[in-house]
C-alpha cells in the first residue's frame, strides 16, 4: 500500500460514513416525471458511452472473501484489504470493477450496508476505478445464508458463490417490497453519484447452476422471468444518472441458436447499454459481439477469460478495443473464491493449483500472474509498461 493511500483511509472511511444515505425508499412514490420510465434512447446509451474511454475492469471480490456475503457483512467486511487490492487494480491499468451486492444484506441491515457500500465507493473512487454494480444473481448456490459462511471446498472453483435472491424467496411474493426497496434504496443512493459506472441488475438471469440442479427450483426460470421486467421499472422509477443492464449469458457460442430466448429478449429489450458474457476463444468472442451490433447500442464485454480454453488477456482485449467494447476479465486477485481452478474442479476437485489459472490476474501478494498480461492491460488501457 502507497503511504499517501494508507494515510487517506481514515478519511475515505469516514466520509464514507457521512455520505450514506439510509433512509428507507417508498416503493410507493410517485414518478418524478412522465418520461422516467423510459429506456435511455441508442443516442444517449451511445453519448454516454463516448464520454467513459475504453473500459478495461475485472469482477472483483476481496481475496478473503468467498462470496458476496463475506464482503460487505459487518464482521468480515475488511476496507484496508479492498483498498490495497483496488491499489493494485489500478496500478495494473484497470479503471473499473464488477462487484456483486445481495439483497440479504440490505434486508438484514439497510443503515450498516448503505454506509459500507458509501466507503467502497469511496474507496473505488481515490483510485479512479468506478464500480459496476450488480443486484441479482442466478448463479451457484442457491440457499444464501447470512452469518459465517463456510469454508471453501479445497481443489473447486467458486465452491462458495450464492445467488440473490436465494430458491426461498424467489417465488415469495411477501418479499417482493423487500427487494423492491433494496434496489430502489440502493440506486437513489447514488443515483447523480458519477463516480458509479453503471447497475448490472440481474447477472446470468437465466443460468441453471447446472452443480447444484438437485436442489435448484424447478419453476426458477419462470420465476425470474415474471421478476426480471419488474425489477427494470423498479430501477426506473429512481430515474439513475448511470445507465442500466443486464449481462446476457446465452448465445450462439452458448450453444443458443435460432432466436433468442425469452430472458434473453428480457434483457436486451430493456437494457441502456448491452452487456454480454463470453468465455470463448477469439472468434467466439467476435461472433458475439457481430450478434449484438446491430442491436445499436454500446456493448461490454462484463465477464471473460478462460485461459485454457483460448479466452486470454492478450486475445480478447485487442479485439475488445478494435470493436470499441468494454472488457471485464473474470477475477482479480487469487483468494478465497479459488477461480483459478478450471469449472471442471466440481466434477474433479484438484490436489493443487493447476499450471495455468483458468480466471484471476494477481497472485495473493499483488504479483501479476503473467507479465505479459499486466504489459498488454497497460497497453490497451492507454497507460505505459514499466
Amino acid at each position: 500500500m502507497h503511504r499517501r493511500t494508507a494515510l487517506k483511509l481514515p478519511l475515505l472511511l469516514a466520509a464514507g460514513t457521512a455520505l450514506a444515505h439510509t433512509p428507507r425508499a417508498s416503493a410507493d412514490a410517485p414518478p418524478r416525471s412522465s418520461g422516467e420510465l423510459d429506456r435511455w434512447s441508442a443516442d444517449r446509451a451511445n453519448r454516454w458511452y463516448q464520454a467513459q474511454g475504453f473500459l478495461v475492469g475485472a469482477n472483483y471480490i476481496p481475496s478473503n472473501a468467498i462470496n458476496q456475503l463475506e464482503m460487505f457483512q459487518p464482521g468480515t467486511y475488511d476496507p484496508r484489504r479492498i483498498n490495497t487490492e483496488l491499489g493494485w487494480a489500478r496500478s495494473y491499468g484497470l479503471n473499473s470493477v464488477r462487484v456483486f451486492l445481495h439483497d440479504q444484506l440490505w434486508a438484514q441491515d439497510a443503515r450498516g450496508f448503505h454506509n459500507r457500500l458509501a466507503q467502497f465507493v469511496a474507496i473505488a473512487a481515490s483510485h479512479g476505478i468506478r464500480p459496476l454494480f450488480v443486484f441479482f444473481d442466478s448463479c451457484w448456490d442457491p440457499f444464501p445464508k447470512l452469518g459465517p459462511q463456510r469454508a471453501p471446498r479445497p481443489g473447486v472453483h467458486n465452491s462458495g458463490w450464492v445467488q440473490s435472491p436465494g430458491a426461498e424467496r424467489l417465488g415469495d411474493p411477501g418479499y417482493v417490497r423487500v427487494l423492491q426497496d433494496y434496489v430502489t434504496a440502493v440506486l437513489t443512493q447514488f443515483r447523480s453519484d458519477n463516480r458509479i459506472l453503471g447497475w448490472d441488475l440481474w447477472n446470468e438471469p437465466d443460468n441453471p447452476a447446472r452443480v447444484y440442479q438437485r436442489v435448484e427450483r424447478k419453476d426458477k426460470q419462470e420465476r425470474v422471468a415474471e421478476l426480471l421486467p419488474q425489477v427494470f421499472r423498479w430501477a426506473r422509477s429512481v430515474d439513475p444518472s448511470q445507465p442500466l443492464t443486464s449481462g446476457v449469458w446465452r448465445g450462439a457460442d452458448q450453444g443458443e441458436q435460432g432466436g433468442r430466448s425469452p430472458i434473453s429478449d428480457i434483457q436486451l429489450n430493456n437494457a441502456d447499454v448491452i452487456t454480454f458474457h463470453s468465455y470463448a476463444e477469439p472468434a467466439g468472442f467476435e461472433s458475439r459481439v457481430a450478434e449484438l451490433a446491430p442491436l445499436g447500442r454500446p456493448i461490454i464485454c462484463t465477464e471473460y477469460m478462460a485461459r485454457p480454453q483460448g479466452s486470454t488477456v492478450e486475445s480478447i482485449l485487442p479485439i475488445a478495443k478494435r470493436h470499441n467494447v468494454g472488457a471485464f476479465n473474470w477475477g482479480l486477485v487469487a483468494g478465497k473464491t479459488q477461480t483459478y481452478f478450471p469449472w471442471d474442479s466440481w466434477d474433479h476437485p484438484y490436489a493443487a493449483p493447476p499450471r495455468v489459472w483458468f480466471h484471476d490476474l494477481l497472485q495473493p501478494d499483488g504479483r501479476p500472474y503473467r507479465d505479459s498480461e499486466y504489459q498488454a492491460v497497460r497497453t490497451m488501457a492507454g497507460g505505459q509498461p514499466t
